[in-house]
C-alpha cells in the first residue's frame, strides 16, 4: 500500500486524493516538532491564565467571558458536544476522508496549539478507515464546525462512525480498529472544530472532477465538428497566440489532438467558412473553464496547506492571536466563478445539439427514416431542462448566509454551499455532454464519410460501445454512457449516487 508522509513541505492535491483513496499517512519528526512547538505557546498562556478565546474565555458571543479553571478543563469537551449538529445524509466517505486529511495537514502546519495525540488520532483513523457519520448540512463556512464536531466526537470515542462496512457507535469503531480514543487537553477540542476542512476536502475531489469534464468538454465538441462539418481554422495556433490565454491555448491544442488526421483539416474539408459561434468559440469558452479550474486548484491548495486556525499559536512569536484565517473567502468565490463557467460550457453543448438537431433532418429529407433508434435525438428536450437547472446553480451561494450567534458571527463564506452546487453543476454538465455524444452519433450513423480523427473516432467507438451494452431505452443508453464518459472514478461515483 502507498504510504502518503506529512512534512513541512505543502502537501500537493494529488498527494491528498491518495490518501482519499486509501494510501496510508504518516508524521514525519519535524512536523511532529511543530505540532509540539505549537502546543507549547498554548500551555504557556494556559499557565499563565492569558485571556485567550476559547481556551480561557468562552466562544461566540461569549468571547469575553473567563472560564473558572474548572470550566477550563471542561470547556474542549463541551465545545465538541455541544456543536454537533447537522441534516441530511451523511457526507460521502471520499468526503469524510478529504476532511481527515485536511484536518490532519493543517495541525501539522503547526498553528493549532493542538497536542501530537490529536494528529496521531486523524492519522489512525484514516489508515484504519474509522470513518465518521457526518451529515451533510451544518455548515456555513466560517469554519464547519457542526460536521468537525462530529469527527471530534468519534476522535473521543463517541458519536458515530462507518467501519468495515458497519455503522458503529464511535468508540466501537476505534477499539476493533485498534485506536486508542483521543483525552482533550489544551484547545484540542477547539482546534478539532474550528477549520473548513470538510469544505477544503469536498473542493479538493470537485477540482479534481472539474479537470476531467474541461477534457470532456473537448471530446464532446470535437464529434459535433465532425458530425456536422465544422471549421477547424478556430483551432489554428495562430488564434490562441493572439489572444494570448493559456486556458484557450491548452483547449485549442486538446481538440487538435482529437482531431487529428480528420478530413475537417484538408482543403474544402469544412462545410462553411463561418460556423455558428458554438462551436467557433469553443476554446475560449472551454479555456475560460480551464483557467476558472486552475483558479480553484491554487485556492484549494492554499487552504489545505494553511495554519487557518483562530487563535492561531505562533510558534516564532510565541503568542496565540486571534484571527479570521478560518475563513476560506477565496475558495469560496472561486467556487462560484467555477459555476459560471462550466455553465458557459453548457449553454455552448446546449446551442451544438441545435445544430446536430438540424443536421439531422437535413439527412431525413434526402434519405428513408432511420430503422435504428436515435437515442441522442430523444433526449434533445431532455438536454433542453437540463440547462435551466445548469444555469440556476451558478447563482452566487457566497452571498446569504444571515448573521449569527447575537451578531458577532456576522459575516460567513458559504464554502459548503458553494462547493456542493459546483459538486451538482458537474454532474448536470456531464449528463449535458453525454447527450451530445448521443446526438451527434445519430448524425455520424448516418453520414456517408466516416469519422477521421483519431481521437474523434474513439470517442465514437465509446458511444456505440454504450449503445450496445444497455437495454434499448434512450435513459438506459443515457446511464450507460455516463458510467463510461468522461471517466468517472469509482470515488466520485459515490457522490452522484448521494443525489
Amino acid at each position: 500500500m502507498a504510504t502518503v508522509t506529512i512534512t513541512e513541505s505543502p502537501l500537493t492535491l494529488e498527494e491528498m486524493l491518495d490518501v482519499v483513496d486509501g494510501a496510508r499517512v504518516e508524521l514525519d519528526e519535524r512536523v511532529r516538532a511543530r505540532i509540539a512547538a505549537s502546543r507549547a505557546v498554548m500551555d504557556r498562556a494556559l499557565e499563565a491564565r492569558e485571556a485567550v478565546y476559547g481556551l480561557t474565555t468562552q466562544v461566540g458571543h461569549g468571547k469575553d467571558t473567563r472560564l473558572t479553571e474548572e470550566q477550563i478543563r471542561d470547556e474542549q469537551l463541551f465545545l465538541v458536544m455541544s456543536h454537533s449538529g447537522g441534516i441530511g445524509a451523511p457526507l460521502p466517505t471520499d468526503v469524510v476522508r478529504a476532511a481527515l486529511a485536511v484536518r490532519l495537514n493543517g495541525i501539522a502546519r503547526g498553528g493549532s496549539g493542538a497536542g501530537l495525540r490529536v494528529a496521531e488520532v486523524l492519522a489512525e483513523m484514516l489508515n484504519a478507515r474509522v470513518h465518521p457519520v457526518v451529515p451533510e448540512v451544518s455548515s456555513v463556512g466560517a469554519g464547519d464546525l457542526g460536521q468537525l464536531a462530529g469527527v471530534a466526537q468519534v476522535a473521543i470515542g463517541v458519536g458515530r462512525a462507518e467501519h468495515g462496512g458497519e455503522i458503529l457507535p464511535g468508540g466501537e469503531a476505534l477499539r476493533r480498529a485498534g485506536v486508542t480514543p483521543l483525552v482533550l487537553g489544551g484547545k484540542d477540542g477547539l482546534a478539532l472544530i474550528s477549520a473548513n476542512a470538510v469544505s477544503v476536502g469536498h473542493a479538493a475531489l470537485v477540482v479534481a472532477r472539474a479537470a476531467r469534464i474541461a477534457e470532456a468538454a473537448d471530446l464532446a465538441a470535437a464529434l459535433s465538428m465532425e458530425a456536422t462539418g465544422a471549421n477547424v481554422s478556430v483551432l489554428h495556433p495562430a488564434v490562441g497566440r493572439a489572444h494570448g490565454i493559456p486556458g484557450q491555448v491548452d483547449a485549442a491544442d486538446h481538440l487538435r489532438e482529437v482531431l487529428a488526421g480528420s478530413a475537417l483539416a484538408e482543403p474544402g474539408g469544412a462545410r462553411s467558412v463561418q460556423d455558428p459561434l458554438s462551436f467557433r468559440v469553443v476554446p475560449q469558452v472551454h479555456g475560460a473553464l480551464r483557467e476558472y479550474v486552475a483558479a480553484a486548484r491554487h485556492a484549494v491548495t492554499t487552504e489545505v496547506n494553511a495554519a487557518a486556525d483562530n487563535p492561531l499559536a505562533s510558534a516564532a512569536e510565541g503568542v496565540l492571536l486571534s484571527n479570521g484565517n478560518f475563513h476560506p473567502m477565496v475558495l469560496a468565490i472561486s467556487l462560484d466563478a467555477l459555476r459560471i463557467a462550466l455553465a458557459h460550457v453548457g449553454q455552448l453543448s446546449e446551442r451544438r445539439m441545435a445544430q446536430l438537431w438540424g443536421a439531422f433532418f437535413r439527412q431525413m429529407a434526402d434519405g428513408p427514416p432511420p430503422q435504428q433508434p436515435v437515442y441522442g435525438l430523444q433526449l434533445r428536450y431532455t438536454a433542453a431542462a437540463l440547462l435551466p437547472e445548469l444555469v440556476q446553480l451558478a447563482a452566487p451561494a457566497t452571498l446569504g448566509t444571515p448573521p449569527l450567534d447575537l451578531d458577532v458571527e456576522d459575516h460567513a463564506t458559504g464554502a459548503p454551499l458553494a462547493v456542493r452546487r459546483t459538486d451538482q453543476a458537474l454532474g448536470v454538465l456531464e449528463d449535458l455532454l453525454a447527450i451530445e455524444l448521443l446526438m451527434a452519433h445519430d448524425v455520424l450513423a448516418r453520414a456517408a464519410a466516416p469519422v477521421t480523427g483519431k481521437g474523434a473516432a474513439t470517442v465514437l467507438a465509446t458511444v456505440t460501445e454504450a449503445i450496445a451494452a444497455a437495454e434499448p431505452y434512450a435513459e438506459a443508453v443515457h446511464a450507460t454512457l455516463r458510467t463510461r464518459f468522461p471517466g468517472t472514478p469509482a470515488r466520485q461515483a459515490q457522490i452522484d449516487d448521494r443525489g
